[in-house]
């Protein structure tokens, strides 16, 4: 049964999922048409998913940075393909101190351009290369139907822009990039993804060849949750950025960019939550356990001291906890709100459970509840944290796979799409026209060519011309 407020995901799926977001407390509608507040839940989770994917960006030798807001026009008018790109979205500040101002700015939708004439002044040489910049920043796109977390016209990102001096070296960085955020989504978010390709047509503006992770929703349509692009020479030659190779020759630098962004939480929402509201994997939890006391007045003392020497060393063992001992809130309500907030443990200790020296712990994930005796507490929140992170992983993955379907028959794809959707493996010529036909007749875009594909020989779905690979096809966001 659906908690009050909250949409049952087969009633209105779309509903469902901005129930669960404001009730959660993860963000807010803002007074900005198109924007969003984010709430300390919400942002706190971004934090730690910040934490994590810096520290693997650090071990892969990259280093942050910070370049301004504000993009002078002319800057992303120097690639064409890049402002055609982004023309729809921009933001563009043309008064400012009262007066109009000589050239307008752009609100950084991305920041290739500020960036490339930026590095125009710090390359010269081989020797000042790779250059191996992140930047957590804020972007802003002119959307026109937006909703939380998923596309809003302001959000949280970062967005890494190295320069390397060769196209083999630029290559290299684009896919372990791309390894890096597969990892994250697979390892800390527990949502399987697919690893490919981008299609001409589905690429990043500018670039040469864009790579992406694409994980199944619980509506079984897909969400780009990251990308990386091999730009090649293309913003070096907008920009001039030209260096010394070893053998004296002038050369222009190759590029790459890479990012992720607030969507991910929305990923997050959509991967795993239920009817009772968020489910967060406990690697990404700020509260991975939760502790409700049940006392009154005279046995007040008594059990909340119990619970602080249950949790003296939790600290060190690496368990982020909360204690909820208020008591202008009864037992009933506060499982209601943890429950909502997604925390992956509830941990109860009442009179007749100190009777008994014992808890009771219940899972978010699956509502089991188990009592385990105090001297076992510690080690079997440890494990049950181990086993929900790896539990949500492969009941996404299972899903996935359950709702992915290898076809050849395109009235069969358009039929389970528009009753169901799901993914479909499918054979495709490379024809851009039999790519839109996908779009126009089903909604169904390429979301990407799998990296190390069997190959197959095999007739395109649309046009029946050859095709040697299947690809993954779906609705998405």
């Amino acid at each position: 049964m659906a908690k009050q407020n909250i949409t049952p995901r087969a009633e209105d799926y779309a509903q469902w999922y901005i129930d669960v977001v404001l009730q959660s407390k993860l963000a807010d509608y803002a007074p900005v048409k198109g924007c969003m507040v984010i709430r300390p839940n919400g942002y706190g989770l971004w934090e730690n998913i910040q934490k994590t994917l810096d520290e693997m960006f650090k071990e892969t030798g990259h280093e942050n940075a910070y370049f301004p807001l504000l993009i002078p026009e002319s800057f992303l008018k120097k690639e064409a393909e890049h402002v055609e790109g982004f023309a729809p979205e921009l933001a563009v500040m043309t008064h400012a101190g009262g007066k109009k101002l000589e050239e307008p700015y752009v609100l950084r939708p991305t920041s290739e351009t500020i960036i490339w004439s930026t590095y125009k002044k710090w390359i010269q040489s081989y020797r000042d290369l790779p250059i191996l910049i992140n930047q957590w920043a804020n972007v802003f796109r002119w959307e026109m139907r937006t909703r939380l977390f998923l596309r809003t016209t302001e959000f949280l990102w970062q967005e890494g822009h190295t320069a390397h001096a060769t196209f083999e070296e630029a290559e290299e960085e684009t896919l372990k990039m791309l390894g890096v955020y597969r990892n994250f989504a697979e390892n800390f978010m527990a949502m399987p993804v697919y690893v490919g390709k981008k299609t001409n047509k589905e690429k990043f503006a500018g670039a040469v060849t864009t790579y992406c992770i694409e994980p199944m929703m619980q509506d079984k349509k897909a969400l780009q949750a990251g990308t990386s692009h091999n730009l090649g020479q293309n913003f070096a030659k907008a920009f001039d950025v030209t260096f010394q190779t070893k053998e004296g020759k002038l050369e222009h630098v190759f590029a790459t960019s890479w990012g992720v962004s607030t969507r991910l939480i929305g990923g997050i929402v959509m991967a795993h939550s239920d009817d009772n509201g968020l489910v967060i994997p406990p690697k990404l939890s700020v509260i991975q356990a939760v502790w409700i006391p049940i006392f009154n007045k005279d046995n007040q003392e008594k059990i909340t001291g119990k619970v602080k020497e249950l949790t003296q060393t939790w600290k060190n063992e690496g368990i982020k906890f909360k204690i909820d001992d208020r008591d202008n809130y009864k037992p009933g309500w506060k499982f209601n709100e943890w429950e909502l907030q997604g925390v992956p443990l509830r941990i109860e200790l009442g009179p007749k459970d100190l009777e008994q020296n014992q808890v009771v712990i219940a899972r978010r994930d699956t509502n089991e509840k188990v009592a385990v005796s105090f001297e076992n507490v510690t080690q079997t929140v440890k494990n049950l944290l181990v086993t929900i992170q790896n539990d949500l992983f492969t009941k996404a993955l299972n899903f996935r796979n359950d709702n992915t379907f290898v076809t050849d028959d395109y009235k069969f794809m358009l039929k389970k799409s528009d009753e169901d959707n799901g993914f479909y493996k499918i054979h495709w010529c490379g024809n851009r026209a039999c790519e839109d036909n996908l779009q126009e007749m089903g909604k169904i875009t390429i979301r990407c060519i799998p990296l190390n594909n069997e190959q197959e020989n095999g007739k395109c779905i649309v046009c029946g011309e050859a095709s040697k690979e299947r690809v993954i096809a779906a609705k998405s966001y």
